[in-house]
């Protein structure tokens, strides 16, 4: 069973013209792997899983299984139709993988005690770890901190992946000890591990891999001016990054590498030109290999 320590990657669904690049998936699960990621974290917000059906979204989980342990796969879980949710759930429970990433259900903004027992059902339905993710700005609810000190209770879950934003509760859950902690927002997981935090599932790190595993590894070393240079190294990427609605940005930047094709699921766009030529600035000071224009671009920016 995994811990969840170190960087997973919240891993991005490949598209070409409309279907999903399965080709390109292979080749970007094994480079995250051969760079040192602890993990993939299948069909999440990233993964654009919303616009997936569940058919393709247990082919994509499927065909990340071919190429990694399943001790390194956490599939995502979401949804507002519990039913619906706890069927897909057993379908998904016939593989053997790592966990379950699961938010609060989107829209319905449920009571503090209507969060209690959607996680509990979940977490009783559940026969691998469950990986609760707190992200108040997508679901429209938040789970206020004692409430969620009292559903991490659950022996059957055993991280959360914290996008919360408050610094208290991130520290509450730390030193309760009752799960492992996990930034969830990347301009924070270098503050939130230094908290005590065992690691992060990022989007970024689909980029300069190797870097965002290095800073892991020299905090869990009390490095940490090694650390917070090797984050201050990142920074400029990451806040480019999330510069337009996620993933646009990361696939515009794996394309410029020839991982994928720049292509997204509607109503999801492209990323704008002015942020591209930013984008391009951004690669080259971080030591990626000289960008080559995608087709409709002019010329890279240097």
């Amino acid at each position: 069973m995994s811990d969840f320590r170190g960087i997973w990657v919240a891993l991005v669904t490949p598209f070409r013209e409309g279907e999903v690049d399965f080709i390109a998936l292979q080749g970007l699960v094994e480079r995250l792997l051969s760079d040192g990621v602890s993990g993939l974290v299948v069909c999440g917000s990233t993964g654009e899983a919303a616009a997936l059906s569940q058919g393709e979204q247990l082919a994509v989980l499927d065909a990340v299984l071919q190429w990694a342990p399943p001790q390194q796969v956490v599939m995502g879980l979401s949804g507002n139709n519990l039913r619906e949710l706890l069927a897909f759930q057993h379908e998904v429970q016939q593989r053997s993988l790592a966990g379950l990433l699961v938010p609060a259900p989107c829209y319905i903004r449920p009571s503090q005690q209507g969060l209690e027992r959607f996680f509990q059902t979940v977490a009783d339905a559940a026969t691998v770890p469950v990986v609760l993710y707190d992200i108040p700005y997508r679901t429209g609810v938040r789970i206020e901190r004692e409430t969620l000190r009292r559903i991490v209770r659950h022996p059957r879950i055993v991280a959360v992946k914290d996008c919360g934003g408050d610094a208290e509760t991130t520290m509450a859950l730390v030193v309760d000890g009752n799960v492992n902690v996990l930034a969830g927002e990347d301009v924070q997981m270098f503050a939130s591990q230094c908290l005590g935090a065992v690691g992060a599932i990022s989007a970024a790190a689909h980029i300069r891999t190797d870097l965002f595993v290095q800073m892991h590894r020299l905090l869990e070393r009390g490095d940490l001016l090694a650390a917070r240079r090797t984050f201050f190294r990142l920074q400029p990427w990451i806040q480019i990054a999330f510069a337009e609605p996620n993933p646009a940005v990361i696939k515009y930047a794996l394309a410029l590498q020839g991982m994928v094709a720049n292509e997204l699921r509607e109503p999801m766009q492209p990323t704008a030109a002015a942020t591209a030529q930013l984008l391009h600035r951004v690669l080259q000071m971080l030591g990626e290999e000289p960008c080559a224009p995608l087709p409709g671009e002019l010329q890279c920016v240097g």
